[in-house]
C-alpha cells in the first residue's frame, strides 16, 4: 500500500529526522551519479527529495508520483516537474530516461513486477536505475515511525534476484541510514558520524536502506533474413571460365554437353533460358 504524499512531505521536509534521512540518502546518490549536463533524470514514488542536485545540470528532471500516493508540486519556488501517473503506465516514451531513481515506489506497490517492467521500458541505451528500498535487517524497517517501516523490506539477495528476473543487471550496491531512527538530539547530531562509520565498517549489512544500481540488459539482434539461411549464393553456371564456353544471351546456339564441354547438335539457347542435354 502506498503512503500518502502529505505524510511523506511532512516527514522529509518538516521533521529533523526526515531531513537527516534525506541528506544521508541524497549524498549517496550524488556520490554514485554526479550531475551531468544533457541527461534526463526521473524519479518514481517519492524520489523528489533526491533529485534537487540534478536540476541545474540535467536537460530535464521528472518526478513521477503514483496515483494511490498522490502528487504535490515540486520543486518549491520553481516550475513544477512532478507528474501524477498510473504506477504501471508512465507518461514517458520508451527509452526516454538516462537515470532513474525509485524510492517508496517498489516496496509499497501491489504490482512490483509491473513497476519493474515500466522501469525497464523507459530506460534508454546505457541508462541506469537506482532502487532504494528498506533493508530487511536494518533498524529502520522494524518500526512504523518512518516511511521505511511500511511495505515489503528486502535483503540484498532478494532485490538483486527480482531485478535479474525483469531484465536488469545489478552492478553495485551501497547502503545508507546507519544511525538509529530516533528523534533524540544525540542521534540527530551524530548522524553524519554514523554514516561515515557505517560506510567504512558495514557497507550494506547495518544500513537502514539498500541502494542497488542496475543497468538495462540489451541483447544484440540476431542475424535474420536470407543471409542467415544461404551462406553462399547459388551460381547457376559454376563452370563458366573453367574450360566451358560462356553462352551468348539473346540468340540461339549449340547446347553444351554436361560435364564434357562438348556442343550437342540440335539443342541450343533461346533467349535467357539454358537447355542442357544430360548424358
Amino acid at each position: 500500500m502506498h503512503l500518502d504524499v502529505l505524510d511523506l512531505r511532512n516527514f522529509y521536509y518538516r521533521t529533523q529526522l526526515g531531513r537527516v534521512a534525506q541528506r544521508a540518502i541524497r549524498d549517496q546518490v550524488v556520490s554514485m551519479w554526479a550531475p551531468q549536463p544533457g541527461q534526463t533524470v526521473a524519479g518514481f514514488g517519492f524520489a523528489v527529495p533526491l533529485l534537487r542536485p540534478y536540476l541545474p545540470e540535467a536537460r530535464r528532471v521528472i518526478g513521477l508520483m503514483p496515483g494511490p500516493q498522490g502528487v504535490m508540486p515540486w520543486p518549491a519556488g520553481q516550475e513544477n516537474v512532478s507528474v501524477l501517473c498510473e504506477e504501471t503506465d508512465w507518461p514517458l516514451s520508451t527509452g526516454f530516461v538516462d537515470r532513474l531513481v525509485l524510492m517508496h515506489g517498489l516496496e509499497t506497490s501491489e504490482q512490483p513486477s509491473a513497476v519493474l517492467a515500466e522501469c525497464h521500458r523507459v530506460l534508454g541505451p546505457g541508462g541506469k536505475a537506482l532502487f532504494i528500498v528498506p533493508n530487511r535487517s536494518g533498524l529502520w524497517a522494524r518500526g512504523d515511525g518512518t516511511p521505511f517501516g511500511f511495505g515489503r523490506p528486502y535483503s540484498l539477495r532478494q532485490l538483486e534476484a527480482q531485478l535479474k528476473r525483469h531484465g536488469f543487471t545489478p552492478e553495485r550496491h551501497v547502503a545508507a541510514l546507519y544511525a538509529p531512527p530516533s528523534s533524540q538530539r544525540f542521534w540527530l547530531r551524530t548522524a553524519q558520524l554514523w554514516e561515515r562509520t557505517g560506510r567504512r565498517f558495514a557497507p550494506w549489512i547495518a544500513g537502514g536502506v539498500l541502494m542497488v544500481e542496475a543497468s538495462k540488459q540489451v541483447y544484440a539482434p540476431t542475424r535474420g533474413g536470407l543471409g542467415a539461411v544461404v551462406r553462399r549464393p547459388l551460381r547457376v553456371l559454376e563452370g563458366v571460365g573453367q574450360g566451358v564456353p560462356e553462352p551468348a544471351l539473346g540468340r540461339s546456339g549449340p547446347a553444351i554437353r554436361a560435364g564434357q564441354g562438348e556442343a550437342v547438335p540440335g539443342a541450343g539457347f533461346s533467349g535467357t533460358g539454358v537447355a542442357v542435354t544430360v548424358v
